[in-house]
């Protein structure tokens, strides 16, 4: 739930939204909240289908739903993505803090590097030699941007994030606390011996426009080549891109999702949370993969794909059935064998 001391009427959130308002146009909204636990002056939406129902008993003073959406005690504004219209609506209640241009002083910055206007540069931040940022990036404290990376404009690097050398970053690139951009990858050649010789990662990490990578999230850098992750993709907490890996434009890897090295990822690819993708496999464009998925083996365009090893997700669903009655099968079976 999301506060503040701003209010706007309906008719305002409507015509800001884009939405046909049923309702009193001179009723004031003061927050957003979850449905469950709106009340009086708050806006919530509703999206999802199994929520339906609570729409009608909502203490919330109106919902954002779809245009067919039936009528109910509150005020509706009504378009087709409410969950989009939500995540604007936010934007009108809650501001984030700001951080003013300006260099603090216990920054380490060297003298090589080169930074746009209007940088805001956080305590303990360091920033290597021939590091290139562009205009408007916000670097907060204890980021660490090693020799020759590269970010474009309106970089935003929070607490802890850091960018190794020679990764390229493009413009509007979001790093949450703690991603790491560039580390090794996991590359090691067996020996006679039995023991293991470190593979010298080269090869950088790219991140195109509008790349977000959240918390402790890890993208790694190339033995060879390079590790790329197309524009619009979008990295949750805790996943892991393994090297030589492309990511396909806006791709969601939910959290824990695990990439091992050299796979390819199609564009507009959801893979749902803790999916793990076998080295050297290609997922195809538009293709799904449900929560704990593993894939050993190429995934087509368009594909739903669950479990482990991952199969067409009507099959799945099926077997699942059919699993929970397996002791019932296997007494059947034993009391016609008898």
């Amino acid at each position: 739930m999301q506060s503040s001391t701003k209010s706007v009427t309906l008719a305002e959130l409507a015509d800001h939204l884009d939405a046909t308002l049923h309702g009193n146009p001179s009723v004031r909204i003061t927050r957003v909240a979850g449905i469950e636990d709106a009340a009086p002056g708050d806006l919530a939406f509703v999206a999802n289908p199994k929520y339906a129902s609570l729409a009608r008993t909502t203490q919330a003073t109106a919902v954002l739903v779809e245009p067919d959406f039936p009528e109910i005690p509150a005020a509706t504004l009504r378009l087709k993505n409410p969950y989009l219209a939500f995540a604007r609506a936010i934007e009108l209640f809650y501001q984030p803090p700001t951080y003013a241009p300006g260099i603090h002083p216990t920054a380490a910055i060297a003298p090589t590097a080169s930074i746009g206007a209007n940088a805001h540069i956080g305590a303990y931040a360091v920033i290597g030699d021939h590091v290139i940022l562009g205009d408007n990036a916000t670097i907060l404290p204890h980021v660490v941007l090693y020799p020759y990376a590269e970010a474009g404009d309106n970089f935003f690097a929070h607490a802890h994030a850091v960018v190794r050398e020679h990764c390229r970053l493009g413009d509007n690139v979001i790093l949450q606390n703690g991603a790491v951009i560039g580390a090794d990858g996991f590359g090691f050649a067996r020996q006679s011996d039995g023991s293991w010789y470190k593979i010298l990662q080269s090869g950088p990490a790219i991140l195109e426009d509008n790349v977000e990578v959240q918390a402790n999230a890890c993208i790694d850098r190339a033995s060879i080549g390079e590790t790329r992750v197309h524009a619009g993709a979008k990295v949750d907490n805790l996943v892991q891109v393994g090297h030589g890996s492309t990511v396909g434009e806006n791709t969601l890897l939910c959290a824990q999702v695990g990439l091992a090295g050299s796979t390819v990822i199609g564009k507009n690819v959801i893979l749902a949370g803790q999916v793990g993708v076998a080295g050297h496999c290609t997922v195809g464009d538009g293709a799904i993969a449900t929560a704990q998925s593993g894939i050993p083996n190429d995934v087509a365009p368009g594909k739903i794909v669950s479990g482990y090893p991952a199969i067409d997700n009507r099959q799945w669903l099926r077997s699942v059935a059919l699993f929970n009655r397996l002791p019932e099968l296997l007494r059947d079976i034993k009391s016609k064998l008898k």
